[in-house]
């Protein structure tokens, strides 16, 4: 199904791309958070897509993967340089007019695309994002939970970069408080997926640590309005990073924008529960 991973050079740097499925058929770009890679977005995930007629393709923004990495701690980018690769993405593979699939802050990204670049975009689903994007305070809307807030302010000290097993551990500790605690914590999965993200990537202490450290920019919560393209806003019910208000005033706050809870999810990518009814409407939405 996967055509295989390539390298694109665009910007100055170098983005490892994958795409599955027929070329011939509508585009999806999936646009992944901060500190995760392409792989975020399972294979099972994207087959349901494909099934569906799509053309998926996924890559790993600066920092990620396999992709162009910067002295941790020292990101030489920000976020409109990540929305620049975006559009270059799709234009270089001549995927547009792309149906955009972003996550937290992929969501952000693929809101700007969507704002400066409208003539790339056909659709856009934000999953997990707030209104304007990270970085940005929104005195409106109720900031992450109690329990977040606490797991934060007691994180566990980073680990030995060189150990990879003990990277691994770490990450799936990370991971456990973004999740819904409605259902089981999936340990054996987690641990499956960080291992293959920590030892796929080219610098996994860049990846962990960059993407927070660069520069929002400014805010744009003000130009939702004046996105025209047809928008579809998911959101976790346990979402402990932006609580689902952030969900429900993203879409309203973007003209026909369609909202769609998603049960017993926190601050994820679409987790294995969700994919059937997720494939569902991102299908429906990209018809």
């Amino acid at each position: 199904m996967s055509t295989g991973e390539q390298s694109i050079k665009i910007n100055g740097v170098e983005l490892s791309v994958e795409s599955f499925g027929d070329p011939t058929q509508p585009s999806v770009l999936l646009l992944h958070g901060a500190g995760e890679s392409m792989l975020a977005w399972e294979n099972g995930f994207i087959e349901r897509l494909v099934a569906g007629g799509r053309h998926v393709v996924r890559f790993d923004s600066r920092d990620a993967g396999r992709s162009t990495t910067y002295p941790v701690g020292a990101p030489e980018y920000d976020l409109r340089d990540l929305v620049a690769d975006a559009a270059a993405v799709i234009e270089t593979l001549e995927l547009g007019p792309a149906h955009l699939v972003g996550m937290s802050q992929g969501s952000a990204v693929a809101q700007l695309v969507a704002l400066d670049h409208p003539e790339l975009v056909a659709t856009l689903s934000i999953m997990s994002g707030t209104p304007g994007g990270p970085g940005h305070q929104q005195p409106d809307l109720p900031g992450l939970t109690p329990e977040l807030a606490a797991y934060f302010a007691g994180e566990a000290p980073t680990p030995d970069w060189a150990d990879k097993d003990a990277v691994v551990d770490y990450l799936v500790d990370a991971m456990r408080p973004f999740a819904a605690t409605s259902r089981p914590f999936d340990l054996a999965a987690q641990q499956d997926n960080a291992h293959r993200v920590v030892y796929r990537a080219a610098d996994i202490a860049a990846q962990l640590t960059n993407p927070y450290l660069i520069e929002a920019g400014d805010p744009w919560r003000d130009r939702l309005g004046q996105i025209a393209i047809p928008t579809l806003v998911l959101h976790g019910t346990e979402d402990p990073l932006f609580p689902i208000e952030h969900g429900r005033t993203l879409a309203a706050e973007i003209p026909g924008a369609r909202f769609v809870p998603l049960e017993q999810t926190g601050h994820e990518v679409f987790p294995p529960h969700t994919w059937d009814a997720v494939a569902a409407q991102l299908l429906a939405h990209t018809a």
